[in-house]
């Protein structure tokens, strides 16, 4: 099985949190009370070396693809690398059949049964034209199609070259330097929360999707220059910024809870050496964001390198 195609929902399911947002703004604000910074240094007493944060973005144009400054150095220092989910698991055939279970609406519930008629013929249109027929996707989880939406772009568009994955070159990376590698969580946890929302409101995303695919073009360009300034904070709140009829819990399912509970598997991690952790970039600020929370805990949180110039360096 291809690990790319493993890799998809997991890059999806991020993705979709930073293009998600359809709000009125023409364009996103910059924040000014965090340092714009994607690498942080995580120090505390009695932790002889530090770990490290490195905000990621799950899916980037080639050309837009760059390290920030001090990111080789803290990569080499660190013991572990840990990522949202353990990404040996995707080489488990056993983890990647339970994915691909998880994908599928459970009763024989299909997209029929969710949407009228005319609905239905417009969500066939739109995939149809992706290349994606129908008949492949009746029973697929309506989220996952959105998150295809969302990002306006088929799958074999995000494999293409052109795309870049932070997280698979960390990865790969890590291999090659025989380090450990580790998740915050398991592949089955990220794929249950599809079902936090019911099949009914997750059909009415992804006609809300499709309907909004040309703004998501632009709220995706829009992400991808926030994070080239490393604008962690606009980042979150754009991913957070409701949506008309949107469920409030969504922000709560989809990070909020995640994030609290990464700080205890965390600190358990740290205490056994220096870990370089790669997360989505959402994940950062906010009062629930993983340096807030870092913070109540104890841990000292610095940035390693603030953005500054027009543009970021190239790699």
């Amino acid at each position: 099985m291809n690990k790319y195609f493993s890799f998809l929902s997991i890059t999806l399911l991020s993705a979709f949190l930073l293009v998600s947002c359809k709000g009125s703004k023409s364009a996103v604000q910059p924040a000014a009370s965090v340092p714009h910074a994607l690498l942080w240094k995580i120090e505390k007493p009695g932790q002889a070396e530090p770990s490290y944060l490195f905000g990621t973005i799950h899916m980037i144009p080639k050309d837009d693809y760059f390290l920030p400054s001090g990111l080789d150095e803290a990569f080499d220092k660190s013991k572990q690398v840990v990522f949202e989910i353990d990404l040996d698991e995707m080489s488990d055939m056993g983890s990647m059949m339970g994915m691909l279970s998880n994908l599928m609406m459970k009763d024989g519930t299909t997209l029929q049964d969710l949407l009228t008629p005319q609905e239905y013929t417009e969500v066939s249109k739109y995939f149809d034209n992706m290349g994606l027929p129908m008949f492949l996707l009746s029973n697929v989880k309506p989220m996952f199609l959105s998150m295809l939406a969302e990002v306006n772009m088929n799958p074999e568009e995000m494999q293409s070259d052109d795309i870049v994955s932070y997280e698979m070159n960390l990865y790969d990376r890590a291999q090659k330097a025989k380090k450990e590698v580790g998740g915050l969580e398991t592949m089955q946890y990220q794929m249950s929360l599809f079902d936090s929302i019911s099949y009914k409101d997750q059909a009415l995303m992804l006609l809300d999707a499709i309907k909004g695919t040309n703004t998501d073009t632009d709220m995706y360009d829009q992400t991808v220059e926030l994070y080239k300034h490393q604008d962690i904070e606009a980042m979150i709140e754009m991913a957070t910024e409701p949506k008309p009829g949107e469920d409030g819990n969504f922000e709560n399912v989809l990070i909020n809870n995640r994030n609290k509970n990464w700080i205890p598997i965390m600190s358990k991690m740290m205490k056994n050496g220096p870990v370089f952790f790669a997360v989505g970039a959402g994940h950062l600020a906010g009062e629930n964001g993983v340096l807030s929370l870092l913070k109540k805990q104890g841990y000292k949180v610095t940035p390693v390198s603030v953005y500054k110039a027009n543009v970021p360096k190239r790699v």
